[in-house]
Order: C-alpha cells, then sequence, then structure tokens
C-alpha cells in the first residue's frame, strides 16, 4: 500500500529520491565488488608466490582461548555405556536447577550456544552438547553410526547420565530435527521444546500427519506413538 500523499509529492522530490535511492545501492554494490577484487587479487598473488600452502591443512597446536573462556561453562565428558561413544559437552549453571539441553547445527559444535549459557545459566543447568560426530564427541568411522534412531536415544542416554528426567530441549539446524524427534518419540523427558531455523518434519514428508517409528521399537511402543497423533 503506497503512503499517504505519495502520490501528490512533486516531481521534483520523486526524483532526488529515487536518485538517492540509486546512489545508495550503487555504493553498497562497489564497495562489494571492490572487496570482492581485492580477495581474489590476493588469492591469486598468494597461489602465485606459495601455491603448496595456499591450500596446505593446518592442525592447531592448541585450541583457540575462547574455547577455554571460563565463562562459558565448565568442559566436561560422559561415556555412555550402550553406544561406548565419550560425549563432549560444555555445562554453566548450578546443579540441581532444571535442565536446559541445547543441540547445536550443522556444520557447528557446542561454542554456537555461547551466549545462551551465559545468558540462562542463573535460572537452568544449561548443557551444550557436541552431537556424535562434531566437536571433541567421539565420531564413528561408519556412516550407518548416524542413522536418526542413534541421534535420538543418544540425546536421551546423555539426558540419563545427567540425573535428569526431563529437559527443556532446544535445537538449532540439524540439531532442530533432533529436538523434533525427541520430542516425538520421548514426549515425557520435554518440558518444553523450541526449534530454530528447522520446521516440522511433516514438511519433509510432504504429508499433514508425520510418524516417526525407529526401527527398535515393538508392536506396542508403535501403536502408544500413532495413538498421539504426530
Amino acid at each position: 500500500m503506497a503512503r499517504p500523499g505519495a502520490a501528490c509529492q512533486p516531481p521534483a522530490r520523486r526524483v532526488m529520491v529515487a536518485a538517492r535511492a540509486l546512489l545508495f545501492w550503487a555504493l553498497v554494490y562497489s564497495y562489494c565488488g571492490v572487496c570482492a577484487c581485492i580477495a581474489g587479487l590476493r588469492l591469486l598473488w598468494s597461489i602465485g608466490r606459495r601455491p603448496g600452502e595456499t591450500f596446505r591443512w593446518v592442525m592447531r597446536e592448541n585450541p583457540p582461548a575462547c574455547l577455554n573462556d571460563p565463562s562459558l561453562g565448565t568442559h566436561c565428558y560422559v561415556r555412555i555405556k550402550d553406544s561406548g561413544l565419550r560425549f563432549h559437552y560444555v555445562a554453566a549453571g548450578e546443579r540441581g536447577k532444571p535442565l536446559m539441553l541445547l543441540l547445536h547445527g550443522f556444520p557447528e559444535f557446542w561454542y554456537s550456544w555461547r551466549h545462551q549459557l551465559r545468558e540462562f545459566k542463573s535460572e537452568y543447568r544449561v548443557v551444550a552438547l557436541d552431537l556424535r560426530g562434531y566437536g571433541e564427541t567421539d565420531a564413528p568411522s561408519h556412516k550407518e553410526n548416524y542413522k536418526l534412531d542413534f541421534l535420538i536415544t543418544d540425546i536421551k542416554d546423555i539426558l540419563e547420565s545427567l540425573g535428569y528426567n526431563k529437559c527443556v530441549l532446544i535445537g538449532h539446524d540439524w540439531g532442530g530435527m533432533i529436538a523434533w524427534l525427541v520430542a516425538i518419540c520421548y514426549p515425557e523427558m520435554v518440558t518444553k521444546l523450541i526449534v530454530v531455523n528447522f520446521p516440522h518434519p511433516s514438511v519433509f514428508t510432504g504429508s499433514e500427519k508425520f510418524i516417526y517409528q525407529p526401527d527398535h521399537w515393538n508392536r506396542e511402543e508403535r501403536m502408544q506413538i500413532n495413538s498421539r497423533g504426530y
């Protein structure tokens, strides 16, 4: 809808407004173009002088200092008996407070939640987990070890290992997908569900009704999940 009085503006003013907008965007795109050219020239210069080092993979001897910032929380490890995998997480807030479990996206790790660790530690026991295959958590080599069944069970086992039977579950991106499915499969373990940047899984099935049934569930468990109407 046009703004009131827009049509009544004199032609000279309309031309001036259009010219200012054109100049603004010309400056924005020119600046982006100059930055891209500089970056391209630097890359070409590096390739010309040191082609072997330009794309060389360099391993850090020590992690960045920001990862060891004590204000973010405490680095902890837990080994799950069933899978045998060791999981890494950073925890902030007093033990015994309600648990807030944070699941990062791809290709991220616990550090994505650094602001939330600081913000919510006064009210919750905040745990930012490195999911299976990310960060300092063990990474099985076979792709079969990354099926959704295993990823969902990981969250259930982590929750129990932390001494909780329920939590506020927050997921972003791929972690959001896992959070959705944990809430569907184990609703009694989720007091609140917050998903960022990931729609309900039914979007990917083309169906209004989404039913996820892990391979290891028996007939009774399948009937229970169907009765919930997910």
